[in-house]
């Protein structure tokens, strides 16, 4: 019986590997090991360790690592700690393959563990770019510590060959968030607007806003800008989802906490919603806005305009549904006129999305059924043919 363990360090990674999770654990030949760590284990963050043991998953191993600090320093620290818990945890299982997904610092640390205790590890959503976050380079290191690849769409996967990476052992299976939206039975909107505590004919605005990592010191400015465009649409309740455990990530979840306490009947803000209410609120959204990544990916899938702000996510395919903007009230306020007005959500309705596959969790677990892990950790790089400038 092959041992497939699988980490989750927070909300998002937890609601999107859940279908690969159900896969394994129903599986006669294969065992299903999971890693929890992160902002699973804070409270500050919704404890949302407790999420995954309502979901019916035994914890194999719980991995501390996150300080109370988010500077570069306390982060620095923060994966100091996670080497060391990821390194502990790993060595105990021994599985026979670590699957990861993403870019985050904790995952980077759980594919170096892996890679000392020589443990093949396969990893989703790689090849991708987020060209203003600290991530870029996170995500890029840990494919090439991974054996197995499972990119969102073809132009990830190509980019995965250009890094040298075997073909064989690449996959474009599409993205997760997109299948689960497929497959997830959505709640109706009067029922996510009694979970909001939010008037039932108002218009909803979802956001979500991180830091932009390689940036110095602009979280603050950036999201002032957006809390001062969001004050323009005063008939919209507006629901924040909290950032990550980034480095500057508290003063955004700090001014967003006083923004809903000095405007209690219009907005509200959440450490975490649990995956079936957070893509429920979505889906009836008028627009999403922010810099996260779920609104280049799952919100296309669902037919919703997004705001994408800044430079955290420079690089990722777009869908029609994506506006970019710049951070700054004026460009905000434009780009959320045009996104709410009828005629864009109209222009939407025969959008294609590019990361959507079919049977993305099966694909990934027929894979990880059935790669071969004989030799799998010698890994030869495939050169391309390069041209002389």
């Amino acid at each position: 019986m092959r041992e497939v363990a699988v980490v989750t360090t927070s909300r998002a990674d937890f609601g999107l590997l859940r279908p690969v999770r159900d896969l394994i654990l129903a599986a006669d030949d294969l065992r299903l090991r999971v890693l929890v760590g992160g902002t699973h284990l804070c409270p500050e963050f919704g404890l949302t360790a407790d999420e995954v043991k309502e979901a019916g998953f035994t914890i194999d191993e719980r991995v501390e690592l996150i300080l109370s600090g988010d500077s570069p320093t306390a982060i620095c620290k923060s994966m100091g700690l996670a080497m060391i818990g990821f390194g502990e945890a790993i060595h105990r299982l021994s599985p026979h393959i670590l699957l990861l997904l993403g870019d985050r610092f904790e995952t980077l640390c759980a594919a170096a563990a892996a890679q000392v205790c020589r443990v093949p590890v396969g990893h989703v959503h790689g090849g991708e770019t987020s060209e203003g976050a600290v991530d870029e380079a996170f995500r890029h290191a840990i494919t090439k510590m991974s054996h197995l690849h499972f990119a969102s769409c073809d132009t990830y996967r190509r980019r995965l060959l250009q890094l040298g990476e075997r073909p064989e052992r690449v996959f474009n299976v599409g993205a997760l968030g997109v299948e689960n939206i497929r497959k997830m039975t959505l709640m109706p909107r009067s029922q996510v607007m009694q979970v909001l505590g939010a008037p039932a004919d108002r218009p909803l605005l979802l956001v979500t806003f991180h830091p932009v990592t390689l940036e110095r010191a602009t979280a603050a400015n950036q999201f002032a800008e957006l809390l001062t465009a969001l004050d323009s649409f005063e008939t919209h309740f507006i629901l924040f989802t909290k950032a990550n455990a980034d480095t500057e990530g508290r003063v955004i979840n700090q001014m967003s906490d006083r923004f809903a306490a000095r405007n209690a009947s219009r907005a509200a803000a959440v450490s975490s919603l649990g995956a079936s209410t957070y893509l429920s609120a979505m889906s009836h959204a008028d627009t999403v806005v922010g810099n996260s990544s779920s609104g280049l990916i799952e919100a296309p899938a669902l037919r919703v305009p997004t705001v994408n702000i800044g430079d955290r996510q420079k690089g990722r395919v777009r869908a029609a549904s994506v506006l970019d903007c710049e951070p700054d009230a004026d460009s905000i306020v434009g780009a959320l006129k045009r996104a709410t007005s009828p005629s864009f959500r109209e222009s939407l309705r025969d959008m294609t999305n590019p990361c959507e596959q079919p049977e993305t969790a099966a694909t990934i677990v027929h894979h990880l059924r059935s790669a071969p892990l004989e030799d799998i950790l010698r890994k030869p790089f495939i050169d391309l043919p390069v041209s002389d400038p």
